[in-house]
Formats: structure tokens, sequence, C-alpha cells
């Protein structure tokens, strides 16, 4: 992927991510929206191009998102996509490989959310021993002699009844990559993006206004010192919460905005 397009799928990366922790195990069926997008867009050129035309205006291509996806999305993930659309891509092809990537990272957050990351990371090193082992498996995966909906239906029957269900989703899309990248390398790819997601800490942050460069860099020092390794962070700005922050890692909420202590001294006087 050229740099512009990675530039694209970060900045589109960040944005998604800041959903995924705010709907928590949602993010996974979320993510399916996501990756069935992927499938419309590779599998029509003229849609591809549509998508990716740097001269056509954002806004054009967004609305063609909104009326592909339909009613039946949700409202956010089309909003989201619309902003995937707008963005500049090298190439046609970079569009879906993105939407791909995307969709994996959701149904890794909704596992995440559901307290089963270490479970689908272990599935799927565990697949990907199995598919060096076995090279009728691998050319199956590979071949285009069958459809994708034909080895999608072997990878249920094989994988199925010993995986976690998110575990499946992701190898479910191992037909849209393993002819170019093979099963092994696909499944590979999905396994080292749970260990990195797995190993990392995210805060979620609110504040009423936007947070300075060096603001983000002492909060972000500070956390990395509370819990022993580098903390992402997700900055979202709501004016209701008046001023101070409210930053969530994980179970942990440190709650400093002017509203909640509003609302505490409210309960006090009160009692």
């Amino acid at each position: 992927m050229r740099a512009a397009s990675q530039a694209s799928l970060t900045a589109a990366a960040e944005r998604f991510e800041t959903l995924w922790q705010q709907v928590g195990a949602e993010a996974a069926a979320l993510g399916e929206q996501v990756l069935a997008f992927a499938d419309v867009v590779r599998g029509s050129g003229q849609l591809r191009r549509a998508l990716t035309d740097p001269a056509a205006p954002g806004e054009a291509k967004a609305a063609l998102v909104a009326g592909v996806l339909g009613s039946s999305a949700d409202e956010r993930v089309v909003d989201l996509l619309g902003g995937v659309v707008r963005s500049r891509w090298s190439h046609e092809s970079d569009l879906p490989a993105a939407l791909e990537r995307l969709g994996h990272q959701a149904v890794l957050a909704g596992a995440e959310a559901e307290g089963v990351l270490d479970t689908v990371e272990e599935d799927l090193f565990r697949t990907q021993r199995f598919l060096v082992a076995e090279r009728d498996v691998r050319e199956a995966l590979a071949t285009r002699n069958t459809s994708q909906q034909a080895r999608q239906e072997l990878i249920r029957q094989l994988f199925g009844p010993v995986v976690n269900p998110r575990t499946l989703t992701l190898l479910e899309r191992i037909p849209y990559q393993s002819e170019t990248v093979g099963s092994v390398s696909a499944v590979s790819a999905l396994a080292d993006a749970a260990a990195e997601r797995r190993s990392r800490t995210v805060a979620v942050v609110t504040s009423a206004t936007a947070l300075t460069r060096e603001q983000e860099d002492r909060l972000r020092s500070g956390l990395a010192r509370a819990y022993g390794r580098q903390v992402q962070l997700n900055v979202t700005v709501d004016p209701a919460v008046l001023g101070g922050m409210r930053v969530q890692v994980g179970p942990d909420v440190i709650d400093g905005t002017v509203s909640a202590r509003v609302a505490d001294a409210r309960r006090r006087l009160a009692g």
C-alpha cells in the first residue's frame, strides 16, 4: 500500500477505534457491516473507481456510500465510511484492502470487549500451524476453481466447531486474501493484529475542548507510568462536560470533569 493510502488508512483506523471503544462488544457486529461493504467494493470495479476518483467531490462519494449501504446499515458506520472515501487512495485496490483491515480491527475490538481476545489470538496461531501442516487445505483455500462462498463453507466445516465465533468471522475472510498472499500469511497477519491489540492499552479521553499536543504528551506519559506500558489516546471533545476531562482505561475511570463534580455536589446536597 502506497504512502497516501497508508496515511488514509491510519487516519481512518484512529476514527474507527474511537467508535469501537465507545460501543464495546457491539464493535464486532458493526465490523461485519464494514466487511460486507468491503465485499461490495471489491466486487465492483465501477464502484471502486467512483469511490477513489480524486477529481470527484468528497460529499458525492460519501453520498454514494450511503446509497449503497441503504437504511439497514448503522448510521455511525455509514458516517465513518463516508470519511474513508473522502480520503485519498493511491490505487483503487487499496480501498477494499483498507476496509478489510478496518473490519478485522472491529471484530478484534469486539472480542476484546467480550474478554475473549486471548482466545481468538490462540485460535489464530493454532490455525496458522494447522495450515502450515496441511498442504491440501492450503491449496483448497487458494484455488480459483471454486467460489469464495465454497471456500468459506470449507472454513466453517473445518474450524467452526473448534474456534471462538469471533475467530471464525475472521477466518471466513481468508478466501478474499489467500489468492494473493496465501492462507498462511493471511492468518499470520490476523494473529499478529490480535497480538498487537492485546499488548496495547487504549485510554478513551473525553474533554470539553481539544487537547494541545503538550497536554496529550503529558497525559500519555502519566498513564504509561501508571500502567507500565505505552498508552494510545482516543480523544473525544464534548462541550457538555463543561471543563476538565474524563479518562477511561478498560474498567478504570478517572472522572475529573466539571459536570461530574456538579453531579456529585448535587448528590451530596440531596443526601
